[in-house]
């Protein structure tokens, strides 16, 4: 529409100017020396018009070659910046479907000229990971970095993350611990550090870690419960194992005030305690926990903590075992610390009574084999020591199975060998 505008301007224009120059066409001399030129108006405006039209159309033209190299250069970059975009995309894929020596090829030859040079060397360093390639990956990932000098925290990450992968947990800690000192909040940084802990058995890290991770809400509330719990069930455990009463005091003094209760980190400490010898302090510990609430496992244990008071002990095991008639367990307490007082037929009593529940106990029949030996009662004992033999092989004949079967039990295992029958006085 404009350019017709202008066609129609430039004819009425041509009619004027006709019109004129028929009315009167001009005069127009030009001289220069002895030189000298003369011609219409009309005509000397014509020929400025299409000289000025010439010019204008050569300076054009030299001005477009001159800028002819610097536009090819472009159009150049342009289309190779096409062709990395659409070969990064065939090669995501690639690294997408597993095909890892593609995926790393495509990415890494075409980054240069990509405009996402980072994504595509980030690529090719997780590819050339999956090779088994780990001087490959960091060549990549120094690359990356040199691409996008201030994506250093993204590019320590995927290193960082790639490291603990391949299992270089050393270089996965530096890693990390710098990642650490520049972006403290990070939560992915967080989570990874909480993975390495785990991997190398840092459990007094994890520990430290954990408050962080639960105010970071880098996991879930129980998750975080579960990891503190984890790290200072090993942490006593390690105390425990190392045989210095005093560094298990310490690490039963690190435990979280709420954890101190959990029957897990109570068990954990109360057999460290008894394995260090500590048995009025496991003693209190387990009654204390037991009575303020009831656990099996922590009434078992209590029959393992040799209190110098044992009269004391005994009666506080009756006490509960009132309150729970005919519990397992509580029985076997009861009779393991009455054994240990050498009240023969009280302990005799319990055991029988625990043993009609666990017929196929191996604790339970040597305890009442221990006890018949004591009392001259050979034949019995052997009895009791024989079927706690055939219950317990029984026992390791289940654990292999289930570890055969992936510890999964599909079927019942089968009765191998006949329990062997007791003499009456002691089945009754």
């Amino acid at each position: 529409m404009r350019r017709l505008f202008y066609l129609l301007a430039v004819l009425i224009a041509a009619v004027f100017l006709a019109l004129v120059a028929r009315q009167d066409p001009g005069y127009v001399l030009i001289t220069r020396g002895n030189w000298s030129a003369e011609t219409t108006l009309s005509l000397f405006v014509i020929i400025a018009l299409i000289s000025f039209g010439l010019l204008y159309t050569l300076v054009r033209l030299a001005l477009r070659g001159w800028a002819l190299p610097p536009q090819l250069a472009r159009w150049q970059r342009r289309r190779r910046a096409q062709r990395a975009r659409r070969a990064a995309s065939r090669g995501l894929v690639e690294l997408a479907e597993g095909h890892w020596a593609a995926a790393e090829r495509i990415l890494s030859r075409n980054a240069a000229d990509s405009d996402l040079a980072l994504v595509n060397y980030l690529g090719a360093a997780r590819a050339a990971q999956e090779q088994n390639e780990p001087a490959r990956r960091d060549h990549y990932l120094a690359l990356a970095l040199r691409s996008v000098p201030k994506a250093n925290l993204a590019v320590e990450l995927t290193q960082a993350e790639l490291q603990l992968n391949h299992g270089q947990l050393e270089h996965a800690l530096a890693t990390l611990m710098h990642l650490r000192s520049i972006a403290p909040k990070h939560t992915y940084v967080l989570l990874l550090l909480m993975r390495l802990f785990q991997k190398l058995s840092s459990w007094g890290d994890l520990a430290a870690l954990v408050p962080e991770l639960r105010k970071r809400h880098v996991v879930s509330k129980d998750e975080a419960d579960q990891l503190e719990l984890t790290a200072h069930r090993h942490l006593l455990e390690i105390a425990g194992n190392s045989g210095n009463a005093e560094r298990l005091e310490e690490a039963w003094g690190r435990v979280p005030k709420e954890l101190k209760q959990h029957p897990d980190l109570v068990s954990a400490y109360a057999v460290r305690l008894i394995m260090l010898e500590q048995h009025e302090r496991a003693e209190q510990l387990l009654r204390e926990a037991v009575s303020r609430d009831w656990n099996e496992r922590l009434a078992y244990l209590y029959g393992f903590a040799n209190s110098r008071d044992a009269e004391q002990q005994l009666r506080i095991a009756e006490a509960w075992l009132r309150a729970r008639e005919q519990n397992a367990t509580l029985l076997l307490t009861v009779g393991r610390i009455s054994l240990r007082q050498r009240l023969w037929g009280k302990a005799r009593a319990y055991l029988e009574a625990c043993l009609a529940h666990r017929a196929a106990d191996p604790e339970v029949h040597e305890l009442l084999a221990e006890l018949l030996t004591q009392l001259g009662e050979h034949e019995l004992a052997a009895g009791h020591y024989k079927a706690g033999l055939v219950a317990a092989a029984r026992d390791v004949t289940a654990q292999r199975l289930g570890t055969a079967l992936g510890g999964h039990t599909l079927f019942k295992v089968p009765k191998l060998h006949r329990r062997p029958a007791l003499p009456r006085s002691a089945a009754s």
